[in-house]
């Protein structure tokens, strides 16, 4: 019986993210908030010149109703039978949930600052570190309060290690760099939003191994979510999400990935952020070091591709394909835990 949740919060992110687009497009094309694109990009981006942004805000309002509504009609149906660690994984579900609206905010600040400006130039670097750091600190912080308190991590196929101290500032280095590597993703029309609908199927098959029925509630909402926004942001997009979506989905993942109490194996699962991430620390790194040179025709590595002649459709099916490999593996070695 606890599958029928996962399935309803499912259908209602997908049911309420995509009809919203419905109202939000005319809103944002009316208010004139716009995609600016520079010169540094890609020529062919220039035709995206206008495109609405900030449309992550109909998968915020779908995922946020889905999770507390399916949430509230388990409780009225009898919920789930008690387990020891059940209220330890309520609290990651909605704390994880307050970290993605947090995160959310920052985002449509930034997004606001923007359009406002008619630049992209919002938030600047420091202010949205020092905002994250805040955000990502307070979620640990509530997590070990409710009883989440465990240091040790699980290492996909070769065992756990325990690291004690250690592990809160590698959870907060940790939550810093997927925030930004999730957000490094979203530069393709349905890029994002199809790499994190993979990301999501991976953290409700392995939430369901894990035998947590809430986080399996998170999960689907986030891949209900995914899946309404590419009604209106696959190629070729009629909307963008802006930081104020992929900052919110950052926030989502981190909670599935802090909350199953496995975070090394978003390395699997989120294997295209890690990559994009990646691809960025090595572009500007190379580049100091040898007084401008690239590795890279431009970073993050869709755009390098982009530049060597495949087209977004290519690029965002292959990076979906990565993404469901990765999480094969993933999910295999949560099998052998």
């Amino acid at each position: 019986m606890d599958k029928i949740w996962i399935i309803l919060a499912v259908v209602l992110a997908f049911a309420i993210t995509s009809i919203s687009g419905m109202w939000l497009l005319p809103i944002l094309r009316k208010l004139h908030f716009g995609q600016t694109i520079l010169d540094i990009g890609p020529r062919w981006h220039k035709n995206k010149q206008g495109t609405p942004t900030m449309g992550g805000i109909m998968f915020i309002f779908g995922i946020v109703l889905s999770v507390v509504a399916s949430f509230l009609l388990m409780q009225m149906g009898g919920g789930l039978p008690d387990r020891p660690d059940g209220a330890a994984i309520k609290a990651r579900l909605f704390y994880g949930l307050m970290l993605a609206i947090a995160f959310g905010l920052i985002g449509f600040v930034d997004d606001y600052l923007k359009v406002v400006r008619k630049q992209n130039e919002g938030l600047t670097p420091n202010q949205k570190l020092f905002l994250q750091l805040l955000f990502g600190a307070s979620y640990l912080g509530l997590l070990y309060i409710s009883g989440s308190r465990s240091t040790a991590l699980v290492v996909p196929f070769l065992g756990i290690l325990e690291i004690g101290p250690f592990y809160y500032p590698f959870a907060l280095f940790a939550i810093l760099a997927l925030s930004n590597a999730v957000n490094f993703t979203d530069g393709l029309d349905g890029l994002l939003s199809s790499v994190t609908f993979v990301v999501a199927i991976a953290y409700m098959i392995l939430t369901v191994l894990l035998g947590q029925w809430e986080l399996e509630i998170l999960a689907g909402a986030m891949a209900g979510g995914c899946l309404g926004f590419l009604v209106w942001n696959f190629y070729p997009a009629k909307v963008f999400m802006g930081d104020t979506g992929s900052l919110f989905l950052s926030g989502l993942v981190i909670a599935l990935c802090f909350g199953t109490g496995l975070p090394l194996f978003v390395l699997l699962i989120g294997v295209i952020y890690v990559v994009e991430m990646a691809s960025v620390v090595i572009q500007m790194t190379y580049f100091k070091l040898t007084h401008g040179k690239r590795i890279f025709k431009m970073s993050p590595i869709h755009h390098h591709f982009e530049l060597c002649g495949y087209t977004e459709m290519q690029i965002v099916t292959a990076f979906a394909l990565i993404t469901a490999a990765g999480s094969a593996l993933a999910i295999f070695a949560a099998i052998l835990i």
